[in-house]
C-alpha cells in the first residue's frame, strides 16, 4: 500500500482546503496582471489516477499550454500549469493589450507571455501552500510547453519520471466581467513529501 492508498476524507479534505487557497491567491495575482476583478471557482478538487488526468482536462488530441515546476525543499514535488488553447490566448491578447481574437498562434512573445503569467500564478499558488503547511517550497525555473494534451503529459509524467501514480488536481476557472480562463493546477508530490505535508497540518497517515 502506497502513501496515496492511506488517505482518508480528512486527508482528502484538507488537501482540497489548500487547494482552494492557493487558487484564490492566484486569482488575487491574476487580477492585478489585468486590472480587472477576477473571481475564482474551484469546480472540481481532489486525488486523480494520473491515467484520468487527459479525461480531466479535454482529449488527448487538444492543444494545450502547460508550463511546468520541479519543487525542491522538505516536500519534493513536480507542479503542472495547465490552460486550454482558447484560455492561453485569450490571456496573451489581455495581457499585451490587443484586441480579443488578435492571437491565433503562439509565436515567440506569446510563449513567453504565458510562461511568465503561469509563473506568477504558480508561485502565488505555491506562497498560499507555504503559508498553510509551513513549509518552504523552491520552484525550478519553469518549462514551457504548446502542444497536445496526450504529448504535454506523456512528457511530464512519463518521460521526465513522476512520483506518484497519482496527483491532487485543482481545476480552477478564472473570471471577470465577460473574462473566463479555464485552467488546472497539478501537485505531484514525492512519496515521503505527501505524508509530510499532512504531517505538517496535524495529520497522519496510519
Amino acid at each position: 500500500m502506497d502513501t496515496w492508498d492511506k488517505l482518508n476524507a480528512l486527508h482528502l479534505d484538507a488537501l482540497r482546503e489548500i487547494g482552494n487557497i492557493g487558487a484564490g491567491n492566484a486569482a488575487t495575482s491574476l487580477a492585478g496582471l489585468l486590472n480587472n476583478r477576477i473571481q475564482m471557482t474551484v469546480p472540481r478538487a481532489g486525488v486523480l489516477p494520473l491515467k484520468d488526468i487527459a479525461g480531466l482536462v479535454g482529449n488527448e488530441e487538444d492543444p494545450v499550454a502547460c508550463v511546468e515546476f520541479t519543487v525542491t525543499g522538505p516536500a519534493p514535488s513536480k507542479i503542472l500549469f495547465l490552460l486550454s488553447k482558447a484560455s492561453a490566448y485569450l490571456l496573451v491578447d489581455l495581457l499585451l493589450g490587443q484586441p480579443r481574437g488578435a492571437t491565433t498562434a503562439l509565436d515567440e512573445m506569446g510563449s513567453s507571455v504565458l510562461t511568465e503569467v503561469s509563473n506568477i500564478l504558480t508561485g502565488s499558488f505555491l506562497n498560499a501552500f507555504a503559508d498553510f503547511t509551513h513549509l518552504n517550497f523552491k520552484p525550478t525555473v519553469p518549462a514551457f510547453a504548446f502542444d497536445m494534451l496526450g504529448a504535454v503529459l506523456s512528457s511530464a509524467f512519463l518521460e521526465g519520471g513522476y512520483f506518484s501514480d497519482r496527483a491532487l488536481v485543482i481545476e480552477t476557472r478564472f473570471y471577470g466581467e465577460e473574462i473566463t480562463i479555464d485552467g488546472h493546477f497539478f501537485l505531484i508530490p514525492e512519496d515521503r513529501a505527501l505524508g509530510q505535508i499532512l504531517q505538517s497540518l496535524g495529520l497522519q497517515l496510519d
